[in-house]
């Protein structure tokens, strides 16, 4: 009878810490998940302003007359350009193109480089990403 009532009780404490090892679990399944989402956004954007970057640099190929036009400096109005920096503003998060995160094109015009920076923001986040692709467009101008 004395062995019986020393062991009272431990059935209900092998269920707690049961219980307490499944929450663990079930907490870090939920962190990798909201890990997981999260570089899935990453990758998102990143393939988009990639995507944006190639386009930009395939119009340039297309329109080499007017190659000079498509630099940030240009200071007149040139529609390939203006459209693409507001498609950019429209497709990732955070650019701004007032501000500091404006996507730009710089030409370096004894080269032909041309160095496309696309800068962004993810919600929710301080860091600011960066794509930069350079490419050397040549052919008769």
């Amino acid at each position: 009878m004395r062995a019986m009532k020393s062991q009272a009780g431990v059935m209900l404490i092998e269920a707690l810490l049961g219980i307490l090892i499944f929450s663990i679990g079930i907490l870090a399944l939920i962190g990798m998940q909201a890990t997981a989402v999260r570089n899935t956004a990453d990758a998102r954007y990143r393939s988009e302003a990639s995507f944006l970057a190639t386009e930009v640099i395939g119009r340039m190929w297309i329109d080499i007359a007017d190659l000079p036009k498509f630099d940030k400096d240009y200071a007149l109005a040139f529609a390939p350009r203006d459209d693409w920096a507001t498609k950019v503003s429209t497709t990732l998060p955070g650019v701004d193109l007032a501000g500091a995160t404006r996507p730009t094109i710089e030409l370096d015009t004894t080269t032909n480089e041309v160095t496309v920076t696309i800068l962004w923001q993810q919600p929710g986040e301080t860091v600011t990403r960066r794509l930069q692709m350079i490419n050397r467009v040549n052919g008769a101008t």
